[in-house]
């Protein structure tokens, strides 16, 4: 097996480059379902290996449960039997947490990613309770989301190990930075499947045993992560670094002007795709940065 394979509990095999696809809003910022189905269809059509909606840069925290629920069943009926759709399902009570999992596998999503609830501090028998509840009202595969610097909880090695024990939890996207943590979750557990969630470590992440990459770049030149897979995947190190220093380029020019959120939709728009506006309070980028933010892209010639 290679080191870079999913999980040997993952039903799904999940792998390479799954981008965390986005909503997108109508002028008055009221969800346009057919755009949102319309760019999982842009990164499938590229060479996604699944995708993710309603993670971080779909704008999850600013939908109501109805959108969400609504934003799923687009994406699922657009590209689901296509390639694995992974819905985020996560909020911060259990309760709806659960809510949006069993509508989610009703409606025919192939997985679902619980984001480990935030605001309150949680302690270890919290977070056991939680994904335990979760992973027993469906039978799909459950996958934690675990993301520090938003959530305001990380998930000790420990309490770790017994997550992984809960039957259909099979897997964990891990957007926490901190290589070590990951290394040594990976190292730990074979049998979850583990994806690097930062842009900054798709090479990194396969290096030390992740089995693909959940990348907000891919959301907008999904063929440059896909081939940075794809050359790690073949054994060509040298080109794989070479693309994921490419990606560290798109990565900063989708930070110009400060506002990363704002990056991903405001540079579909120099691919000719439109996804509106982002909701408030979040918003695209100004003009200046917009402009700076073309050039650099122009620079680093991926479009």
């Amino acid at each position: 097996m290679a080191h870079h394979d999913p999980g040997t509990d993952d039903p799904l095999s999940i792998h390479g480059v799954v981008p965390p696809t986005v909503t997108a809003f109508h002028e008055d910022e009221s969800v346009d379902y057919e755009t949102t189905a319309a760019h999982a269809r842009f990164v499938v059509d590229r060479g996604a290996h699944g995708v993710f909606p309603l993670g971080t840069n779909g704008e999850f925290p600013l939908l109501t449960p109805d959108e969400r629920e609504g934003v799923v069943e687009a994406v699922v009926e657009e590209v689901g039997g296509e390639v694995p759709v992974i819905a985020g399902v996560g909020a911060a009570s259990t309760r709806e947490t659960v809510a949006h999992a069993e509508h989610a596998e009703r409606v025919g999503a192939d997985g679902v990613v619980v984001v480990t609830p935030y605001y309150y501090p949680l302690d270890h028998d919290a977070y056991l309770d939680h994904y335990e509840r979760v992973a027993a009202a469906v039978d799909l595969p459950v996958y934690v989301y675990h993301i520090p610097s938003k959530t305001g909880n990380s998930i000790p090695l420990s309490t770790l190990d017994d997550l992984a024990a809960i039957d259909n939890l099979v897997g964990l996207k891990d957007s926490s930075k901190d290589v070590p943590w990951l290394a040594q979750a990976v190292d730990a557990h074979p049998e979850l499947t583990f994806l690097a969630g930062s842009d900054s470590l798709v090479f990194t992440g396969l290096e030390i045993g992740c089995s693909g990459a959940v990348s907000a770049v891919a959301n907008v030149v999904p063929e440059l992560v896909v081939d940075c897979y794809e050359a790690y995947d073949a054994g060509e190190e040298e080109r794989a670094r070479d693309l994921q220093h490419t990606i560290y380029g798109v990565r900063d020019a989708l930070k110009t002007g400060g506002a990363y959120m704002s990056g991903v939709k405001t540079a579909l728009r120099l691919r000719e795709f439109d996804a509106g506006p982002l909701r408030r309070p979040l918003r695209l980028k100004d003009e200046e940065s917009a402009a700076e933010m073309r050039e650099r892209f122009e620079d680093l010639d991926v479009l």
